[in-house]
């Protein structure tokens, strides 16, 4: 499947019209995602109502304000919500909700800002899901496309509302970041170019703790596909493997291996060279070249470059981007080096799959810094690499027992920390000179910070004040 780059910015939207005129839609949460939704449905002449149980931020409070929208804050009044003909629900809102009980029980349908987006755009999608990665092979696609001088814009998790954009700008491209929680709020939605990068337990108190429900959750990246759509997958990924025939995408599929030969369209390794093969007009990349290092990253490289290459980038254009892009904040993103100690701050590693892949990319000595909000963790999964590979654990973290149980027997040293400061200040202590001071938690943040941003951000400020 090619994609002509030039389509028509003018190309007239499968708009409604103001046929949203006397329905009223009532949106769930605040953020990006929930004002942006709202701009889009008053746009479209719904009658809009915004509701966030917290506190709403004070520039997206500006905007409902100025637009004319009404919101609450800090309360969700029923009477106000289950009157709407549609729920536009945040993805951090599970299902188990009572108010989200009670709109289903009354037939109320309930998307995600995703699934109302799609609703009007003629734009070309490309989709990205996994457990592992996806911001980053976000990044990397919208960065190639980007470079290559694409009508692009950049959604989901990361970037911009897609509803925003929708709303008030014109892309002929969006690269959308999804996780599981917007994908089970997707029905009609279809992606031009899906892309799934591997499958591990994550979140599974929002599945009933059934990995198979998971597990289907991230296949809805590919759900709605005709035959002239574009499925990207992981072939080394055996729960993606495991899932593949059962679910059967009916787009053209596209796998990619660092383990086999592929012998169809898509991409492998072949010894240290990635060979990216579409319409038997191959890139051959040696991975020293890459800018992403580490196997995990090598996947991202592989599926950006499939994606781009369906949409026609030039491979002089995909192979330069390859090489000349910088990682995400907050994603194996090098802080500084200290007398010899590289500061790397992971703090997006909010689980155990993220942790093992960073790593399997470190070749210096680590002292890591790990511990949170444990998710129901098993950290057998890490033992191995914790004993070749980590020479101390910090752990930072209200409840450490379990990060000690774990990993007594595999490190020497482990001491416990009360704040990024004294961690960073235990780490620089630990280190000598080659060695690195990873940041990688495994854990949620909000025992101790705000978000994982916020982990990150004090990890930073600790380190450029030593």
């Amino acid at each position: 499947m090619i994609v002509n780059k030039n389509i028509s910015t003018n190309t007239t939207l499968p708009t409604l019209g103001r046929a949203g005129e006397g329905l009223r839609i009532a949106i769930l949460g605040s953020g990006e995602s929930g004002v942006g939704a709202a701009i889009l449905a008053q746009a479209k002449g719904f009658d809009v109502f915004v509701s966030d149980k917290g506190e709403i931020k004070e520039q997206y409070k500006t905007v409902l304000t100025e637009k004319n929208i009404a919101f609450e804050e800090g309360v969700h009044t029923e009477e106000k919500i289950l009157n709407a003909s549609e729920i536009i629900k945040s993805p951090g809102i599970p299902d188990k909700v009572e108010l989200i009980k009670k709109a289903k029980a009354k037939g109320i349908k309930i998307i995600s800002e995703i699934e109302f987006a799609g609703r009007y755009t003629n734009a070309k999608k490309i989709c990205i899901t996994g457990s592992n990665g996806k911001t980053t092979t976000t990044m990397l696609t919208y960065h190639i496309l980007s470079n290559a001088g694409y009508n692009v814009g950049l959604a989901g998790n990361v970037g911009k509302s897609l509803a925003w954009q929708v709303a008030t700008t014109n892309f002929d491209y969006y690269v959308i970041e999804l996780s599981s929680f917007q994908l089970d709020g997707m029905y009609d939605f279809k992606a031009d170019i899906a892309i799934l990068l591997n499958i591990t337990p994550d979140h599974l108190d929002r599945y009933e703790y059934k990995f198979e429900n998971y597990a289907l959750s991230k296949f809805r990246v590919a759900q709605n596909q005709t035959a002239d759509g574009a499925f990207i997958y992981c072939a080394d990924d055996e729960t993606i493997m495991q899932y593949l025939e059962k679910v059967n995408p009916q787009a053209k599929h596209y796998p990619f291996s660092i383990k086999k030969k592929v012998e169809q369209e898509g991409a492998y390794l072949n010894e240290n060279e990635i060979i990216i093969n579409i319409n038997q007009n191959p890139i051959i990349m040696t991975i020293e070249q890459l800018a992403l290092q580490g196997k995990h990253n090598v996947y991202n490289s592989m599926a950006s470059a499939i994606a781009a290459r369906l949409v026609d980038v030039r491979k002089e254009n995909v192979r330069e981007s390859l090489s000349d892009f910088v990682n995400v904040e907050h994603r194996l993103e090098v802080v500084a080096t200290i007398n010899g100690v590289e500061f790397i701050n992971d703090s997006k590693a909010t689980n155990i799959n993220s942790v093992w892949y960073a790593l399997e990319s470190m070749t210096k000595p680590v002292v890591l810094i790990m511990g949170g909000v444990d998710k129901g963790n098993d950290y057998t999964q890490l033992y191995d690499l914790v004993k070749d590979k980590v020479k101390a654990i910090v752990c930072l973290g209200v409840d450490n027992a379990k990060l000690i149980e774990n990993f007594s027997s595999a490190v020497e040293t482990i001491v416990e920390a009360k704040s990024m400061h004294e961690a960073v200040s235990y780490s620089y202590k630990l280190g000598k000179k080659g060695d690195a001071v990873l940041l990688s938690p495994a854990c949620a943040s909000f025992d101790l910070f705000q978000n994982y941003e916020d982990r990150g951000s004090q990890f930073k400020a600790s380190v450029r004040s030593l």
